[in-house]
């Protein structure tokens, strides 16, 4: 019999995001947030190609996201109402952290397969946070499929894409248990 980690196990089986607007602060400093993306990079990665890096953004930085979302949302002639959504995850939240996919050459790994891995570092980082105690929120939204923000906001090249919004900080409420999928409903067992 395998031995089980029951505290690890009731936390996958209770974990719930906080909604972003909810945080606060005060936001994990240097040292937590270290351990998290420490927890966040011990994530499935085939070719141990690192397909992914992080950017932390706080302060300034994020108002600064604010107006790259409200002037790309313009530019790309969102209606008012897309443009406020997509700069106002920057002006609400206090900390952020940007999982940026990173597609590196391989011979070997399919290019989806670094996107995978992206996304599970994201899964992870969401998960390593909410663990230390903080309230996480993985968003996404239109600033994050689209390439001219990320240039314009934090610089990406050509070969790199956002996968994910991380936002940290201190709950202010605790959101209500939402439906979750039916696992007979969308399980096949086969044994032969």
């Amino acid at each position: 019999m395998p031995q089980r980690n029951e505290a690890a196990l009731e936390f996958l089986l209770t974990r719930r995001s906080r909604p972003a607007k909810t945080l606060t602060t005060p936001v994990p400093d240097r040292a937590a947030l270290v351990q998290i993306l420490t927890a966040a990079a011990r994530t499935p990665d085939h070719g141990k190609l690192e397909p992914w890096r992080f950017v932390v953004v706080q302060g300034a930085a994020m108002a600064r996201l604010a107006e790259v979302a409200q002037r790309r949302g313009e530019a790309r002639g969102l209606d008012a109402a897309q443009v406020s959504k997509g700069r106002a995850q920057f002006d609400q939240g206090e900390l952020a952290i940007v999982v940026v996919e990173v597609q590196k050459p391989s011979e070997k790994i399919p290019s989806v397969e670094m996107t995978y891995s992206a996304g599970a570092v994201c899964l992870s980082l969401l998960n390593a946070a909410l663990a230390a105690g903080w309230g996480a929120n993985w968003l996404s939204g239109w600033p994050s499929h689209d390439a001219d923000f990320g240039r314009a906001a934090l610089d990406l090249a050509d070969h790199e894409r956002i996968a994910g919004i991380i936002h940290i900080g201190t709950e202010t409420s605790v959101p209500p248990e939402r439906p979750r999928p039916d696992i007979d409903a969308i399980t096949e067992w086969v044994d032969r």
